[in-house]
């Protein structure tokens, strides 16, 4: 039977890439990656991604857009499952990962807070949605205990923001909340999180952030 081909049209800082590319390493599924400049799309993109957004998994000719569609297609078929077995804890580890695109849309507007104010709000945000996580959190070291999930895939890209936001100052958003303190130090460890982006991220993430003339660039400066 003749493989499809897979390609993951892809940018530099976008965690919902990460998302995909983590899965794929995951279960060991050979693909190729092409970055795009959302700031300059090209018309090729455009064509292929209706909602101007990555990540875009290319199946042959067929272009499957979103995040979430691409996990679940790549569930569908590709060896090593990464969801749960039985029905309900499936549906419960979706649910938390439209937990992890809320988390998503929070670190979003803290980076992007005009203000300390709102800044500050933000933050309270993300610290209150941290505190729902170390309640479900159960053994280490991931979200499941000992089986790594899509729900660790899509939360290596959240905590590897706190990576370089711990360098800017401490906001105090993870503190105190150890069960989280110890799945983010696993999910750093995790051969597929790390090889989820290239080796210049986080000089990258520190420019983009930098140029956002927000409360958390000033801060930076």
């Amino acid at each position: 039977m003749t493989v499809p081909s897979l390609t993951l049209i892809s940018h530099h800082l976008c965690p919902y890439v990460q998302r995909a590319v983590i899965a794929l390493q995951e279960k060991r599924v050979a693909f190729e990656r092409i970055d795009v400049d959302l700031a300059n799309k090209p018309d090729w993109f455009k064509a292929v991604s209706p909602l101007g957004k990555t990540p875009v998994l290319t199946v042959e000719a067929t272009a499957i857009f979103e995040s979430a569609v691409i996990l679940e297609y790549l569930e569908e078929t590709q060896p090593l499952p990464l969801h749960p077995k039985d029905v309900l804890r499936r549906a419960e580890h979706r649910s938390w990962i439209e937990f992890g695109s809320a988390v998503l849309n929070d670190i979003a507007g803290l980076y992007s807070a005009p203000d300390e104010a709102a800044f500050a709000g933000k933050a309270k945000t993300l610290s209150d949605k941290f505190a729902r996580l170390e309640d479900r959190l159960g053994p280490a070291p991931y979200f499941e205990g000992g089986a790594f999930s899509l729900v660790d895939a899509v939360f290596g890209p959240v905590f590897r923001y706190f990576d370089v936001f711990d360098g800017i100052g401490d906001f105090g958003i993870l503190s105190t909340l150890p069960k989280v303190a110890a799945w983010r130090a696993a999910l750093r460890a995790r051969p597929s999180v790390r090889a989820a982006v290239a080796p210049d991220y986080e000089t990258r993430l520190r420019a983009f952030l930098h140029g956002r003339k927000s409360h958390l660039s000033r801060l930076m400066a």
